[in-house]
C-alpha cells in the first residue's frame, strides 16, 4: 500500500543548504529515512573531482526488524550499525553489488538508512552505458554505489567535509517545493525482501525518474 508522506517541512529553515551533522542522525531511523529525501549526497575522489546527487528514495532498518542484518547479532559485518550516527555501513550483496546505508540513532541501537537512488546533478559521459538515460544512472542501491564509485573501503566513513563523503540539507529551493506540494513523497513498503515485508519503511519522490524501479 502506498501513503502520501505528510508534506509537513521535515527540518528547520535553519539547516537548509547547510552540512548534515551527526547529531542530526542521532534520531530513530524511521525519522531520519524520509527526512534525508532531497538531501543532497556529495562524493569526493582523491583527486578533487565531486558528484553530487539528490537523495530520492529510501529504505530503513532497525533493531527487531527480521530485514536488518543486524537483527541476531552483532558481527563484524554488521558492527558498524551499532553505532556512532553519521558513520557510513557499505556491505556486498550478490558478490558484486555494494549497498550505501547511513548509520542513524544512538550508541549500542542498530539502525541504519539504505540510500535507493539518486538524481545525479550531473553524469559524467563515462558513468553511461548505451542507450541509458542520465536520470537511471543511480535509480538504484548497486547502480548509485557503482557510479560514485562506493565500494567496502568506505566502511566506516565518517559522514564529513574533506571525507570521501557527505550530507548536506535540502536546498531552499527544494523545500519550498516540497511545503507547496509540488514535490510529494510516497510511503509504501520495501523492495526485494523475504522478511519484514510488511513494514511500511521505504519512501521515495513521486513521479521522480530516478527512483528504482520494482
Amino acid at each position: 500500500m502506498n501513503t502520501p508522506v505528510s508534506q509537513q517541512a521535515a527540518s528547520s529553515t535553519a539547516f537548509l543548504g547547510s552540512i548534515v551533522t551527526a547529531d542530526w542522525l542521532d534520531r530513530s531511523v524511521l525519522q531520519v529515512a524520509p527526512e534525508l529525501l532531497g538531501c543532497t549526497l556529495v562524493r569526493q575522489f582523491p583527486d578533487g573531482r565531486q558528484l553530487r546527487g539528490r537523495i530520492v528514495e529510501t529504505e530503513a532498518y532497525q533493531e527487531g526488524d527480521p530485514a536488518c542484518h543486524a537483527y541476531r547479532r552483532k558481527t563484524p559485518r554488521n558492527r558498524i550499525m551499532f553505532g556512532p550516527a553519521g558513520s557510513v555501513y557499505v556491505y556486498l550483496i550478490y558478490g558484486m553489488y555494494h549497498c550505501l546505508n547511513i548509520v542513524t540513532d544512538r550508541d549500542d541501537f542498530a539502525s541504519a538508512v539504505l540510500i535507493r537512488a539518486l538524481h545525479l546533478e550531473t553524469v559524467p559521459a563515462d558513468r553511461l552505458r548505451p542507450r541509458e538515460k542520465p536520470d537511471r544512472v543511480a535509480a538504484g542501491p548497486g547502480k548509485l554505489c557503482k557510479a560514485l564509485e562506493i565500494d567496502l573501503d568506505l566502511y566506516g566513513t565518517k559522514l564529513e567535509p574533506g571525507q570521501p563523503l557527505w550530507l548536506e540539507h535540502r536546498t531552499p529551493d527544494w523545500q519550498r517545493q516540497w511545503d507547496e506540494g509540488t514535490i510529494e513523497a510516497v510511503q509504501t513498503t520495501r523492495i526485494g525482501l523475504t522478511q519484514g515485508m510488511e513494514l511500511p519503511w521505504r519512501w521515495y519522490v513521486k513521479h521522480c525518474p530516478a527512483v528504482s524501479k520494482l
